[in-house]
């Protein structure tokens, strides 16, 4: 159906132009999904919006034939793509927030695109765009398509958008990391919808996506991708079950592993390229800043009791009352001092609003929290002064939006070294803040940049430095590596892992990829709608949970090996190892 040939892409600059694809060829068959997995700047996207026309400005095809069918994509006019676009190649994007519009019901975006494409009165696009709903698994469609986007949750978004992509009847469908912010049950949800529709309908599938689990769970064929050219490609199962390049191989041992936990994880680099040289002055000098700090014992205890948390909602006509949210109900637990505490359910279940109680971004209705039996001030009570402004820092999801980006490095490094009185001399603590780059793996030429002018990664990193120079005695991590592909993601968790084995750092580590925590935590809470239902050891969990929700949940998690079979087909002879 799709045929793509010695496709070459490249961006032009000042300086001239450089290759983001290289040489790329490719199929994808009537019913088939072809999954394309590699590292951030692998040209996953790049080739999606190839595909597409959706290059920007800066972008062209420099080389390459592109057939959908008997159509030429490359030799079609500018309207010609146009129609083209929505009709028989459709796409879902990775953020469902920003595909749909807010202003917009569900139901005008749908009937909306519909009329575009087709020649057909509005009621019989309304009956097709309620059709739609129900077929992708949306409850009451008739009553819901009335909804705004934001009444929906974030995977009921994203079925939303995928109605959006088949209500043309495309033959082709490009998926650009459409479960990366889903938690496991709904991401299992969305993934089931495409392999029924590819079984059902015939649409076939290009899946792009950095996790390796999504690939090996849904995908009949894939290509893995690096700088832009194409290190190996085959059926699924035999690419990630028996590897033939060292790539493939180096990428799949950076993938944490379900059934057991590691030391570290090995990164993917093949045999003969050099490793990035470290600080490693720079990073002493930060390390033992920080424990000179923090000390050399474990981290404080946290205890929470009965935190119970409510938030407004919508009144109900001009004059009815009210109805509240609540979003945690009784919720106790304890982190012992110096351990890793894994937090996770599926979205909604008050992971993050939990964190931000801890950290006095969030007023709790009632409850009582104490850090070494010192009890911890509320959001409204908690002065500017109180010592637990220091002693609990938080590492947020996205570290673009919690870095300032009008500051430099250097500015938002120093900040609580005087916010917080550590360091005096402006002098000492710019060489402080550039040490601690050295620490978490940054040139200290770093410092002198933007927060734009860094990867997804390094930005997590200096979110990371920022946290540790307050010497915390408590860090919150809010889904620290969910926007990450597997080898950052690698880098981030092995940080994270030298940081709390080095300070003794108490940790809340909230993820909603259960092979993550397993990596990372000593003991496990799970959340569901907003109530503790299960607590306890993290390898005891992982052998045996005890809560039916926890077993759901451990059931969902995609895993990347196979049991043997090395040529399957279809999807429906891969067989894959629930560890």
């Amino acid at each position: 159906m799709l045929k793509v040939e010695g496709l070459c892409v490249q961006f032009k600059h000042r300086g001239g132009a450089s290759l983001a694809v290289e040489n790329v060829s490719l199929d994808v068959a009537q019913g088939e999904i072809h999954g394309l997995v590699g590292e951030s700047g692998a040209g996953k996207s790049t080739i999606g919006a190839a595909i597409m026309g959706l290059l920007p400005a800066a972008g062209e095809i420099a080389a390459g034939t592109l057939m959908l069918g008997d159509t030429d994509l490359r030799r079609l006019s500018p309207v010609e793509a146009h129609r083209l676009r929505g009709k028989r190649i459709s796409m879902i994007f990775q953020d469902p927030q920003t595909s749909l519009n807010p202003l917009m019901t569900i139901e005008a975006q749908l009937i909306e695109t519909i009329l575009a494409h087709e020649d057909i009165s509005t009621d019989a696009a309304r009956r097709r765009a309620i059709d739609l709903l129900e077929e992708i698994g949306i409850a009451n469609a008739e009553t819901r398509i009335r909804a705004y986007p934001h009444q929906f949750s974030g995977g009921m978004r994203q079925r939303v958008v995928i109605a959006l992509a088949l209500c043309t009847n495309p033959e082709l469908i490009i998926a650009d990391e459409p479960t990366t912010a889903l938690d496991v049950a709904v991401q299992a949800q969305v993934l089931d919808l495409i392999r029924r529709l590819a079984r059902t309908r015939g649409v076939g599938f290009i899946l792009i996506t950095h996790d390796i689990g999504v690939i090996a769970q849904v995908s009949d064929r894939v290509t893995v991708l690096r700088g832009g050219k194409v290190m190996e490609q085959g059926e699924t199962a035999r690419v990630l079950g028996q590897p033939e390049h060292a790539y493939t191989t180096a990428l799949m041992a950076a993938v944490p592993p379900l059934g057991r936990r590691l030391d570290r994880f090995r990164l993917p680099r093949v045999a003969g390229e050099a490793e990035i040289a470290t600080q490693v002055d720079l990073a002493r000098e930060a390390e033992d800043w920080l424990m000179a700090g923090t000390g050399t014992g474990p981290g404080p205890a946290l205890d929470i009791s009965g935190i119970t948390v409510r938030f407004r909602g919508e009144r109900r006509g001009l004059f009815g009352a009210r109805e509240d949210f609540t979003a945690l109900e009784d919720v106790s637990l304890s982190v012992r001092p110096g351990t890793v505490m894994g937090l996770v359910g599926e979205s909604g279940s008050g992971k993050s609003t939990l964190a931000k109680v801890i950290a006095a971004l969030v007023q709790p209705v009632k409850g009582d929290m104490r850090l070494d039996g010192a009890r911890l001030p509320p959001m409204r009570s908690r002065a500017r002064s109180d010592p637990s402004r220091r002693m609990v820092q938080m590492v947020f999801q996205d570290p673009y939006s919690s870095l300032n980006s009008r500051h430099r490095v250097i500015d938002i490094l120093s900040e609580p070294l005087w916010l917080y009185g550590l360091e005096r001399d402006a002098a000492r603590r710019d060489r402080l803040a550039r040490a601690m780059l050295g620490l978490v793996g940054l040139m200290p030429e770093a410092a002198d940049r933007y927060p734009h002018q860094f990867s997804g990664g390094q930005r997590q990193r200096i979110a990371v430095a920022r946290a540790l120079l307050s010497r915390p005695g408590l860090l919150l991590c809010d889904e620290p590596t969910s926007a990450l592909d597997v080898s950052i993601q690698a880098q981030i968790l092995n940080l994270l892992k030298d940081m709390q084995a080095r300070f003794g750092l108490t940790t809340l580590f909230i993820s909603h990829n259960l092979a993550v925590v397993r990596q990372m935590s000593d003991d496990i809470a799970v959340l569901k709608d907003g109530r503790l239902v299960e607590t306890g050891l993290s390898e005891a969990f992982f052998a045996a949970p005890t809560a039916s929700y926890s077993r759901d949940l451990l059931a969902q998690t995609p895993t990347v090996r196979f049991d043997g079979e090395t040529s399957p087909a279809t999807r429906a002879k891969h067989s894959i190892r629930r560890e």
